[in-house]
């Protein structure tokens, strides 16, 4: 396998955790300036700072369209404005203060998998006590915060083609590797 393909798989798992677990029992709040519902469709369009909060994870976007299937669970597409891109953020299960957040054009998020997909100038970071320890920056993210998984794509529709354009990847310098060891002291007389 390629070597460059191998690190980039391995930073990837490296930077992946799972999200705060106790979230997906927790009820759904949504803050809007204005709400259209169909109740017969089970659809819900929020527009105007709408802010969804459910534990922990918090997300905000100009627009949120929000369906639920016949079991309770909620689909949530999250939409941009001119200057103004869906964003979210959850806590991490694990010690310490970690936490994942993300920003895109379009975010889509699925309560039943826990599957969050950002469309377009796709972000993604985790956090460890308010620094940033990895970022990944694409056309289209997918994560998974149940498989602890992170794809990245080159272009918006999910796909990867060709000179569709390219990803980054930067993982900061660990706080957990070894100090360097300390200088030796040339020998006395040379």
């Amino acid at each position: 396998m390629n070597k460059l393909l191998l690190s980039v798989m391995l930073a990837l798992v490296a930077c992946a955790a799972q999200a705060e677990k106790a979230d997906s029992s927790k009820p759904t709040e949504i803050k809007f300036d204005q709400l259209d519902a169909d109740d017969v469709k089970q659809i819900k369009t929020f527009t105007g700072n709408v802010v969804l909060t459910r534990g922990t994870l918090l997300m905000k976007s100009p627009k949120a369209v929000v369906t639920e299937d016949p079991e309770g669970y909620q689909f949530v597409v999250l939409y941009s404005a001119a200057g103004v891109q869906a964003t979210f953020r959850q806590k991490l299960d694990g010690p310490g203060d970690q936490w994942v957040e993300g920003q895109a054009d379009r975010i889509e998020y699925d309560n039943k998998t826990e599957l969050v997909k950002l469309f377009a100038k796709a972000q993604i970071k985790k956090l460890e006590a308010g620094k940033t320890a990895s970022q990944v920056d694409g056309e289209f993210i997918s994560y998974d915060s149940r498989k602890e998984f992170f794809a990245v794509k080159n272009t918006p529709t999910g796909d990867t083609k060709p000179g569709g354009g390219r990803g980054t990847m930067v993982i900061q310098p660990s706080t957990k590797q070894a100090a360097p060891a300390p200088a030796t002291q040339p020998a006395a007389g040379k």
